[in-house]
């Protein structure tokens, strides 16, 4: 069972940035494709970002590209994503997810573990 925590949310205006960190409890992170996915009121959730067990592949949203950067570290059990240019678009309740898998294209639905989420409100 791997135990995920977010955390880095909060209020942030227009064009700002903010760092969101998701730490997991399992020593065997690394063995994990980690995404991160996030749900604004009233819409269902949707896939942001996704990177390989080693880091050495990412896969963006196309509403993301160019502005999210996902990263991990692999001793700190830490998947970061950095969120730059950030619009009123992007207020949404951001979740961590864990797979057992590697791959950076897998639907969501096979994520197996979940964080409990962490909210970013962009005022504009």
């Amino acid at each position: 069972q791997v135990q995920l925590v977010e955390s880095g949310g909060g209020l942030v205006q227009a064009g700002g940035s903010l760092r969101l960190s998701c730490a997991a409890s399992e020593r065997t992170f690394g063995t994990y494709a980690m995404g991160w996915f996030r749900q604004a009121p009233g819409k269902e959730r949707e896939f942001v970002a996704a990177i390989s067990w080693g880091g050495g592949r990412t896969n963006y949203a196309d509403s993301v590209k160019g502005r999210f950067t996902i990263s991990r570290d692999n001793v700190k059990n830490t998947v970061y994503l950095q969120m730059n240019s950030l619009k009123p678009e992007d207020t949404a309740v951001y979740y961590c997810a864990a797979g057992g898998f590697n791959s950076v294209s897998a639907p969501m639905s096979l994520y197996n573990y979940w964080g409990q989420g962490t909210q970013v409100t962009v005022s504009s």
